[in-house]
């Protein structure tokens, strides 16, 4: 198994129930809705759904919460929500799963953020999305900072997940990681900003290929401009590491040290039918990897393993413990 050993891999899944996890960043609802396509309407040149069910999940940083929880870690969230039956819905969720909610906050100015996609034999139709990218509110933002501060002795990672909705901005992160200083704690963050400069100095930021390539404004063709790549982002926002999720290419690891040293892991998956939330897994069982004592490359190989289930699955999908175990 690339970049960890089986009884290795077991010693430390063994461990993700005694380790904590804080998310942070813009939860959100995913509305699924799910059909059949057998004929074109007479009003316009669009498909007709006939609808035969639909399913509410947890999304956006919940979403990393939730694989966090598959896996059964200790987990805790921060965010904002609206003062809506989507957001008190969503609170619902998160209490049946014993999950604290002190951290989430509401804004009666904004909506809980709703994404509801139209699923029509396998393949998503279209999605609309019901929202506000405003930044939140500075009260709110104190108040997250607080209920990190609060976890501060609970936790072995801190996860930002930030869908670009308002709720992280560089103070947040900067805030972020003045609690975490002096501590154990690794500070994970998955990016949708192409401004890398919100982040500086984390431990280790989990863009997708597409988003590296616009933050270091290159493409990459090969495999020099991809070491190129992994090099310049490393030293121009002094992240100590920097995990690049590539498809069907796998995963490349960055790492500082002696220079800065490069591994891949091929993908995992054997049939791919829908990626959405896979980024979601791949920063949620890194990060409690690392908080149950993994090292970055053994995180990786975990975290990539989780993300060969779930993108083998319909819809926002989550990968249990069990699941993972299996495929070691």
């Amino acid at each position: 198994m690339r970049g960890i050993a089986r009884k290795k891999a077991l010693e430390i899944i063994k461990n993700y129930p005694r380790s904590g996890v804080l998310v942070v960043g813009d939860v959100m609802v995913d509305h699924f809705i799910w059909g059949r396509v057998s004929r074109i309407s007479p009003e316009a040149p669009v498909p007709v759904v006939d609808v035969q069910k639909d399913s509410v999940m947890l999304g956006g940083c919940a979403n990393v919460l939730n694989a966090i929880y598959a896996m059964g870690g200790r987990v805790f969230v921060a965010g904002v929500i609206g003062e809506d039956d989507i957001g008190r819905g969503l609170v619902s969720q998160l209490q049946e799963r014993r999950i604290d909610t002190k951290g989430i906050l509401v804004e009666k100015a904004r909506p809980t953020t709703l994404k509801t996609r139209i699923v029509a034999h396998g393949q998503q139709v279209v999605r609309f999305d019901h929202e506000s990218r405003k930044p939140i509110a500075d009260e709110s933002a104190a108040d997250i900072l607080d209920y990190a501060r609060s976890l501060r002795d609970q936790i072995g990672a801190i996860v930002i997940s930030d869908y670009s909705k308002g709720v992280v901005s560089r103070n947040l992160v900067e805030g972020i990681k003045a609690m975490a200083a002096g501590s154990n704690i690794f500070l994970c963050v998955d990016p949708k900003s192409s401004d890398f400069g919100i982040y500086p100095g984390v431990d280790v930021l989990t863009p997708n290929h597409h988003e590296a390539q616009r933050a270091a404004g290159m493409e990459i063709v090969n495999g020099d401009d991809l070491l190129k790549l992994g090099e310049t982002l490393l030293n121009k926002f002094d992240f100590q590491a920097l995990l690049v999720t590539r498809g069907e290419e796998g995963m490349s690891l960055f790492e500082r040290g002696r220079g800065i040293r490069h591994t891949h892991f091929p993908a995992q998956a054997k049939e791919v039918y829908d990626v959405t939330g896979a980024g979601d897994t791949v920063i949620g069982v890194l990060a409690l990897s690392l908080a149950a004592r993994a090292n970055l490359k053994e995180a990786t190989a975990l975290a990539n393993h989780a993300a060969g289930i779930v993108v083998g699955k319909v819809g926002t999908s989550t990968v249990s413990r069990e699941e993972l175990i299996g495929v070691l």
